[in-house]
């Protein structure tokens, strides 16, 4: 498993961030690209922990995600079943468990910052999160996608599904764009990804 790791998360991270897995009694599942979630935690019929981790994200934001998950299951296990996906109880958890990694010998010193900023109060995603969002979409591997905030108002684009939008105003801190088809106006948070078409 280390050696797996080692392919995914910042090589100073293996250790503790395997450290938690056995100690939790974690299944880790790569998995290929999901596009609506990074990862997902569950309890199994026979008790043990499964967490998926999509395998296409960079070692920065798999590490997060990794960390979010066992979040979820420490909460979950700790607090009972009735708390809140995201609430206090598992923002406490992620804060707690984040905490040993942010450091400049696992993330750069330029990701510090906004790190350490988010986890003031973390998000249900670090999507969310739109400058940390943007930061950690530079250690992506190279693609021909572009950002909403980088189009032009009124131009054209295409969404992952095949769906055409036209992009719109911004409304107080995501932009407002029309699907070409339906004529409906759907937000989008300015770090999404699309593909422009004119």
């Amino acid at each position: 498993m280390k050696e797996i790791l080692t392919k995914y998360i910042p090589e100073r991270a293996v250790d503790p961030a395997f450290d938690l897995i056995v100690q939790n009694n974690v299944y880790l599942k790569i998995v290929n690209e999901r596009v609506t979630r990074h990862g997902d935690y569950r309890r199994l019929a026979d008790g043990s922990h499964q967490i998926t981790v999509n395998a296409s994200l960079n070692k920065y934001r798999f590490l997060i995600t990794l960390i979010h998950e066992i979040a979820h299951l420490l909460a979950f296990e700790h607090y009972g079943k009735i708390i809140k996906p995201h609430g206090l109880e598992w923002k406490r958890t992620f804060q707690r468990l984040m905490l040993p990694f942010i450091n400049p010998q696992i993330f750069p010193a330029s990701l510090l910052p906004a790190i350490a900023h988010h986890f003031k109060n973390p998000k249900a995603s670090s999507d969310t999160d739109a400058h940390l969002s943007l930061l950690l979409k530079q250690f992506d591997p190279a693609n021909d996608k572009n950002y909403i905030f980088e189009l032009p108002f009124g131009s054209t684009f295409r969404l992952y599904n095949g769906k055409l939008f036209r992009k719109g105003n911004k409304k107080i801190k995501r932009y407002e764009c029309v699907e070409i088809k339906t004529g409906r106006v759907y937000l989008f948070n300015p770090n999404a990804e699309v593909e422009i078409i004119h």
